[in-house]
């Protein structure tokens, strides 16, 4: 991998909240990769430089989605973009889910509503098809680190319907989901995977509380977990159908599923990040030496040939 060059791509308002990105610097260096941290919106980089770029905490395109779908287009015309294009595009905005549940995966029950909507008769709608749904959530379709997500009980659907308008005034789409019990009492479960192979997960708490507060996912809210079998044979089938749906040619190179448990206690997929997931690696002592394992064999490819799944990851 000598004189091989990867750009870790940040921000700098994020950077501070990567808790990933010191131990994969790390294992880069160790790796022989000459790995470096690069803002997404830093003008006087030249991306074209780097033998690849790989998206890591770029969160504040969120507030600048237009132009960050552009940065990544033009970074595509000069290097290799990790995950690609097509990917970012289509999972930087939740109305996936629906793709994901129309080839069969079980996910969390989800309703959108584009700008122009009528929020009031739209929530009740929803309500009406949930009838056993005590709260519900409503957040933007396009986020990240719960920005802008708010839980709601049932009976408060005025108030509901204000934050609805607010966010859709602002030019968001917006998701309706109900919000499961077992977030309270069991979390939900993030699984990892590197190279289309299972590598870690964690627990994550509940963040949305009842009272209207939301937490952001620092460290003090993650756990280790094991993640049962059925919750890997969902996040399993998850990577399968978005690998279907945007026809590539083998496993994405990482991953993320977020995963919690409906009312019949099986688990459904709350989102799928395959964009610039936190990968919680501090929470599995060898996550990032496993991650570099995966990039330098994408590295080691010509750009044009197809990628061959491992199915065997140390």
């Amino acid at each position: 991998m000598l004189g091989t060059t990867l750009a870790l791509v940040t921000d700098r308002s994020s950077l501070p909240i990567d808790y990933d990105m010191p131990l994969l610097l790390d294992a880069c260096h160790k790796a022989g990769i000459g790995a470096e941290i690069c803002s997404w919106d830093d003008p006087d980089v030249d991306w074209s430089r780097f033998d690849a770029v790989l998206l890591r905490s770029p969160w504040s395109y969120v507030e600048n989605l237009p132009r960050f779908l552009s940065w990544c287009t033009g970074v595509s015309e000069v290097t290799r973009l990790l995950n690609p294009l097509r990917v970012v595009r289509w999972n930087l905005d939740k109305h996936y889910l629906a793709d994901l549940a129309a080839s069969g995966v079980p996910v969390v029950p989800s309703a959108f509503l584009a700008p122009g909507a009528d929020p009031l008769p739209a929530l009740r709608a929803f309500l009406a098809v949930h009838p056993r749904t005590a709260e519900i959530v409503v957040k933007p379709t396009v986020g990240a680190y719960s920005r802008h997500v708010q839980r709601f009980p049932r009976a408060q659907e005025t108030e509901a319907a204000h934050w609805i308008t607010e966010l859709l005034g602002q030019g968001h789409h917006v998701i309706l989901q109900p919000y499961l019990d077992s977030v309270d009492h069991d979390g939900e479960t993030n699984l990892v995977y590197f190279d289309g192979v299972y590598s870690h997960a964690i627990r994550k708490r509940a963040l949305l509380g009842a009272d209207g507060t939301v937490d952001v996912p620092t460290l003090d809210a993650r756990t280790a977990r094991e993640a049962a079998e059925d919750e890997r044979s969902v996040a399993s089938a998850a990577l399968a159908a978005a690998a279907e749906l945007l026809e590539l040619r083998g496993p994405l190179l990482y991953g993320r599923v977020d995963l919690v448990r409906g009312a019949d206690g099986a688990p459904v997929v709350l989102e799928l990040e395959l964009c610039e997931p936190s990968l919680s690696m501090p929470f599995s002592a060898s996550s990032a030496a496993r991650f570099v394992r995966a990039i330098a064999a994408r590295l080691a490819e010509p750009a044009s040939t197809p990628h061959k799944r491992q199915d065997v990851m140390a």
